[in-house]
Order: structure tokens, then C-alpha cells, then sequence
């Protein structure tokens, strides 16, 4: 790959642009916002502006709400010749492209799996997909070609290409990063009534279990929105369990007779002891697995 284009500056895009600019790939950086798009090309990752010329290939990197919109822009304009997205849902900015009437033999679905809290191009990094999975959600209609460019893209950026179908995919985003994210906010917005002399006890643990609520509450709005069947299946499930937990805990707490005590007690620690299981199944980074998706673009404007 000579040439890429990435629509959307913010974290996942600025870290895309520098990989390619750091492998010799000239890079051109575009963004609503025009100041997005100098501070990340003052960054190095590449030349603020649209390219003469058609591209080899542009990264669509913004909200998973606008990436239809954006694909048919740039396809119009003929930004390059061939496209792929960075968003962190799949399905439905698929469907969105057909009913745009996008040229969907020269689109394909892609998603890096990294990210950090923080958004904005001041945040990446040109080692973010280092050894991370990129998945890659080809349609029907994709030609061969455009593929092997998006395949060539997550090489360039250190990441291995995973090739999924589009609801795999969102099923096991929404089982490994979007309900996580949506717990870890439930969980810290109940530190909002507490007494500041209550929250001067909290260690690391509390800091570990809400880091992800730190993230854009925009960008994370669209997000689970865009997915959303598949999250709420995930935390239907997960409800099931915390209100059986309630369930042994008043038990628990309503006697203290040892023979009453010995059926909830097991099933808190066999609850426990599956935890411990499920979080041993997580893979190590760089071994395999899908990781949590971030922040992606600078949002157009009004998201």
C-alpha cells in the first residue's frame, strides 16, 4: 500500500494514520474538524487535507452511526479505491451502506480491537493495534481486492486480521466490550449519592472495575445504541445473576443459623469460583481473543 486516507481523527484514527506514516505509507488526514485533523498531522501522522488523486485505501474511522454517511461522501468524491471502516459495530453500518446505495463491492467492514479512555488525537498512539485482533466483516458483495488492501491496513498497524461475519461479531463485541463498558458506568454511577467519607475508603479495586466508565459518553451512547439487541441479551443475562445474588445475600444476612446458612453460601462461591474461570478464559495480549474497542473519531458535528 502506497497511499491511505482516514476519515475521522480522533484516537482510533490518528493511531491508524501514524502506524502507516512510521511504515513509509503517505497518509492524508480528514475531519470535520478541521483542527482535529492539524493537531494530528502535527502529530506526524500524516497531511491534512484530500490527496489529488484517489488513494489505495481510506479508513473510515468515526461513530458507527455515521460511517453510511460517510462511505457514500467519500466514495462519491472518489477519496480512494477502496474502503473500510474502523467502527466497533458491524451489522448495522452494513445494512445503513446498502440503503445509501454505497458501492459495496469496494467497502469492508473492519474493527481493530484496541483502544485506551482517553479520546482525541492527543491520545494515540502509533502502537495501539500492536499484536491485537483486527477483524475484518466482508459482505457478499466485496470484491477480493478490496480485502487484501484492509487485510494489508491491520498488518501495517502490528494487528492480525481475524475475518468474522457481521453478527458474530457484534454478538462478541457485546459479550467483551460493550456490556462491560455499560456495567462499569451502572457501577460508578452509584458512587454519585455517596458520602465523600465513604468514597475516601476506595482502593484499586474500584478504580479497576469503572476505568471504562471514564470513556465519551457520546461516542459510547452511539455505540450501544448501534448495537443494542446484542448488549441487551448480554445483560439480560448478567441482571439474571445479580438479582440471584440479592437473593442468597438477604439469606445470608437474614439468619445467622448454620444450617440455613449452608445452601446460599455454597452458591456465593460457586458463583465466585466461575468468576474465577471465566476471567482465566480472557487471552493474554498478543495471544489471541478480542479486546476492548474505544474512542474512534473526532464525532461529526451534533454527536
Amino acid at each position: 500500500m502506497r497511499s491511505a486516507a482516514v476519515v475521522g481523527t480522533g484516537l482510533i484514527g490518528t493511531s491508524i494514520a501514524l502506524a502507516l506514516r512510521g511504515r513509509g505509507v503517505t497518509t492524508y488526514l480528514i475531519d470535520t474538524d478541521p483542527e482535529a485533523a492539524r493537531t494530528a498531522a502535527e502529530l506526524g501522522a500524516g497531511v491534512a487535507g484530500t490527496p489529488r488523486e484517489p488513494v489505495d485505501l481510506a479508513v473510515i474511522a468515526v461513530p458507527p452511526q455515521h460511517v453510511a454517511a460517510a462511505l457514500r461522501e467519500h466514495q462519491l468524491l472518489h477519496l480512494a479505491h477502496d474502503f473500510t471502516d474502523a467502527a466497533s459495530v458491524k451489522e448495522a453500518p452494513q445494512r445503513d451502506a446498502a440503503r445509501a446505495g454505497c458501492d459495496l463491492s469496494r467497502f469492508v467492514g473492519g474493527h481493530p480491537m484496541g483502544g485506551r479512555e482517553q479520546s482525541g488525537p492527543l491520545a494515540a498512539r502509533d502502537d495501539l493495534f500492536r499484536g491485537r485482533p483486527w477483524v475484518l466483516t466482508p459482505s457478499s458483495h466485496t470484491r477480493a481486492r478490496t480485502v487484501a488492501r484492509a487485510r494489508e491496513l491491520a498488518e501495517l498497524c502490528g494487528a492480525r486480521p481475524v475475518v468474522m461475519a457481521h453478527a458474530e461479531h457484534d454478538a462478541a463485541v457485546a459479550l467483551t466490550s460493550h456490556t462491560p463498558h455499560l456495567v462499569s458506568s451502572l457501577l460508578a454511577a452509584r458512587l454519585l449519592p455517596a458520602e465523600a467519607s465513604r468514597l475516601g475508603l476506595a482502593g484499586q479495586g474500584l478504580q479497576d472495575v469503572t476505568r471504562l466508565a471514564a470513556g465519551s459518553v457520546d461516542l459510547w451512547t452511539d455505540i450501544l445504541a448501534t448495537n443494542a439487541a446484542a448488549v441487551a441479551d448480554v445483560l439480560a443475562e448478567f441482571a439474571h445473576d445479580v438479582h440471584l445474588m440479592v437473593d442468597v445475600l438477604r439469606a445470608l444476612g437474614a439468619t445467622q443459623e448454620p444450617q440455613q446458612r449452608s445452601v446460599p453460601l455454597d452458591t456465593l462461591s460457586a458463583v465466585l469460583l466461575r468468576g474465577v474461570q471465566g476471567r482465566a478464559r480472557i487471552p493474554v495480549r498478543g495471544t489471541g481473543g478480542l479486546g476492548v474497542g474505544a474512542a474512534y473519531a473526532t464525532a461529526p458535528r451534533g454527536v
